[in-house]
């Protein structure tokens, strides 16, 4: 198999672990959602999505509490809502935030979890002793998990870092990010099988996040289901933006010309 297939240089986490964010932009919301901006931007516009306050450059930009508004989104979308309903879902809401288009300004006093995510993407380490804090009030602590995980990961600490997610898990069974999270690491660990698992499930949450496929045809391949790498892959390349989904076309190429050799 290994003489056949050329994996990419960084495999297998060729799109890394998925962290909770202290912030994300519209195009970031859109492409971990499945949602077109279009309706990003609508909503955000109406008032019934929570903002953050704008880049210098003026840009949208949400913070992890508006994570709770997508992901309710996300969840009636594959219970079959239409977007009609989840208006009116999200309009019922309206009362827990200001008038229409008005940001709201972030507390002067953090939070465990906000201090965490801030000392996380400064680089500092006193993030993980301030997800343990957040995690002990009881302030996001599926999101604290998840994230706690990928330092332990970071630190080569990975039996501590599978505890992490899994505990993340407990506390928000459908926690998308340390599905995924957990999908790479069971990889990087050797075991396709619960990597494919962990993927699989992660594709129910969210099945239009891009990334998740190109990972799970590496899985496909390595295992040695070619026709299912492809397919996954192909899934990917209709997802991706075109720059991303050209990053698949060696390893596209390489696995039809492996098809081939077979018959």
């Amino acid at each position: 198999m290994g003489k056949v297939i050329k994996f990419p240089s960084d495999a297998p986490s060729k799109f890394g672990f998925q962290a909770v964010k202290a912030t994300y932009t519209v195009p970031e919301i859109s492409e971990q959602f499945g949602l077109h901006e279009r309706y990003i931007r609508r909503w955000t516009r109406e008032g019934l999505i929570q903002t953050a306050s704008p880049s210098e450059a003026g840009e949208l930009r949400y913070d992890f509490r508006a994570l709770r508004q997508f992901r309710l989104v996300r969840e009636l979308r594959g219970q079959g809502s239409t977007l009609k309903q989840i208006d009116a879902v999200l309009r019922g809401q309206l009362n827990l935030f200001p008038e229409p288009g008005q940001l709201i300004r972030l507390p002067v006093r953090l939070s465990p979890f906000e201090e965490a995510l801030l000392l996380h993407e400064r680089g500092d380490s006193r993030a993980a002793e301030s997800y343990w804090k957040a995690i002990q009030n009881e302030d996001y602590v599926a999101d604290a998990y998840c994230n706690l995980g990928i330092l332990e990961f970071e630190e080569s600490r990975v039996t501590k870092a599978f505890d992490c997610f899994a505990n993340s898990l407990k506390h928000d069974p459908r926690h998308f990010e340390s599905h995924f999270n957990l999908g790479n690491l069971y990889f990087e660990s050797g075991d396709l099988r619960l990597s494919r698992l962990h993927y699989e499930m992660a594709a129910e949450i969210e099945p239009s996040f891009p990334h998740l496929y190109f990972n799970l045809g590496l899985v496909h391949a390595t295992a040695g289901d070619l026709r299912a790498a492809i397919a996954s892959l192909e899934q990917y390349k209709q997802l991706a933006s075109e720059a991303d989904g050209s990053k698949a076309d060696d390893l596209l190429a390489n696995l039809a010309t492996a098809v081939a050799s077979q018959f």
